[in-house]
């Protein structure tokens, strides 16, 4: 069954009710345009890297705006709507980076808190250190929709491949990655990454992205794109600005990736050895 889904391309401020009222907007247009499932990029709600400002817009996941306006536009328009991500208060005074899914009655299908942490050091002296402010997830999620499998992933997951296999290995057709990539990190590896992701697992990727400069100072590199199991991308947006990106996938195109390179299946078991040293512990396929 081949349907059209869609990953939005944002650029979120620092004011979370301006920035609900753009997902609004841009999930009824994708909607009307057919879309059955809606992605919105990391950070939908705000994106802030003050720490006292972003404490100051923090909500549980029971207060928050992005949550409920999700759930009401899932209900209204019959479909499912994916929030990449948005900052959730927790009650250890933590924040989540924490994904959301809403089927087409309104009601969550599941959350995903994201695992990895974006703790880097760049070239041209930006320095970021989520894990300060954010509780890293330590579960893996997916779910299975009426037209897919989908798994579940937030941007900087994408440089740790075994997440994306290990969804693949359970039945993921569709692999989500919303994100807000720098734009120095985005030049060089985000369609490189996704495309090598797609390809290793045989899945479709879907990336709704940040793009642009924010309120906040930072610069995020946009490019949302869709890409199939064979690694083609099929859409894609450009660096700054809103867009609606729209593709058709059709989960037979799973199976025929996977009969033509059946890599999931024909990983083995090995060990390592470094000459000189005792052999070190097996790894499994």
């Amino acid at each position: 069954m081949t349907v059209t889904i869609a990953a939005l391309q944002m650029c979120s401020g620092t004011d979370p009710v301006r920035n609900v009222e753009t997902m609004r907007r841009l999930v009824r247009e994708a909607a009307a345009k057919g879309a059955v499932y809606v992605q919105t990029p990391e950070m939908t709600g705000a994106l802030q890297r003050d720490r006292a400002g972003l404490r100051a817009i923090l909500r549980s996941e029971a207060d928050d705006p992005v949550v409920a306006a999700a759930a009401e536009l899932a209900k209204e328009l019959g479909i499912h709507v994916h929030v990449g991500s948005t900052a959730i208060a927790l009650a250890d005074g933590k924040v989540a980076n924490r994904g959301f899914l809403f089927g087409p009655d309104g009601v969550q299908v599941c959350t995903y808190d994201k695992i990895h942490m974006f703790d880097v050091d760049l070239d041209n002296g930006e320095s970021w250190r989520e894990s300060a402010v954010y509780s890293p997830g330590a579960v893996a999620r997916m779910a299975d929709l009426p037209f897919a499998k989908l798994g579940f992933t937030i941007c900087y997951d994408v440089r740790f491949p075994e997440l994306f296999k290990i969804q693949a290995q359970a039945g993921a057709e569709i692999i989500s990655v919303p994100a807000a990539f720098t734009r120095q990190t985005g030049e060089a590896h985000w369609e490189t990454l996704l495309r090598a992701r797609a390809i290793e697992n045989g899945v479709y990727i879907i990336a709704a992205a940040q793009a642009g400069a924010h309120e906040d100072g930072r610069e995020t590199f946009g490019h949302s794109m869709i890409i199939d199991p064979w690694g083609r991308v099929l859409a894609s947006a450009g660096g700054t600005g809103e867009a609606i990106v729209l593709a058709e996938v059709d989960p037979a195109a799973v199976k025929s990736a996977h009969q033509k390179i059946p890599n999931l299946r024909n990983g083995r078991a090995f060990t390592l050895e470094v000459a000189g040293e005792p052999a070190k512990g097996g790894v499994a396929a």
